[in-house]
């Protein structure tokens, strides 16, 4: 119960007063149990708004980057998702209470495996998974009505760009380690 009203406080301090607003999204990130995601030493700092280490040199990423990532794809409770970067597999449970299916690749197996244990454990069974090369994207599932892609981007990736659907949405941080910006592209 402790935990709900962390998420709930989360949701609405966090999330709601910088501006998301999409219902599915908000309904998402109050029910997902975002501490699970992480290592339990970690567990009351999972609500806070900051990336938390999850092994193997990566991060779970700030609730608000996941809330605003998630509301720029324009999923409305529906479609199919390519998802980029499994990483703890936080952003892949909010996006699976969204849409329809997610396709999910992590390059670094350990974290695909935890992540893969943790959403099975929470019921999850619209996601498939996939240890790979995310640049390349997931061609024989294209196309894809939106693609997130987790980790930074020098520029926007063509070949990702290629896989979505006519009218679909891919959102993607672009930059460098001394910056980046959110960046949407609509097909």
């Amino acid at each position: 119960m402790r935990f709900e009203g962390l998420r709930n406080k989360m949701v609405s301090t966090q999330i709601e007063s910088r501006g998301v607003k999409d219902k599915h999204v908000l309904k998402a990130m109050r029910k997902v149990p975002r501490h699970i995601f992480v290592e339990e030493a970690l567990w009351e700092r999972a609500y806070d708004d900051h990336p938390l280490p999850i092994g193997q040199g990566q991060t779970i990423s700030q609730p608000y980057m996941v809330g605003s990532m998630t509301e720029a794809l324009e999923l409305k409770g529906k479609g199919k998702v390519l998802e980029i970067g499994t990483g703890s597999g936080y952003q892949t449970a909010i996006l699976a209470e969204i849409a329809e299916q997610v396709f999910t690749i992590e390059r670094i197996e350990e974290l695909l495996k935890k992540a893969r244990r943790t959403l099975d454990r929470l019921g999850y069974t619209n996601v498939v998974f996939r240890v790979g090369d995310g640049t390349i994207g997931w061609q024989d599932q294209a196309p894809f009505d939106a693609i997130l892609v987790a980790a930074g981007a020098p520029d926007v990736p063509e070949y990702l760009f290629e896989q979505l659907a006519e009218g679909g949405r891919m959102a993607v941080p672009i930059g460098d380690v001394h910056g980046q910006t959110l960046v949407v592209i609509k097909k």
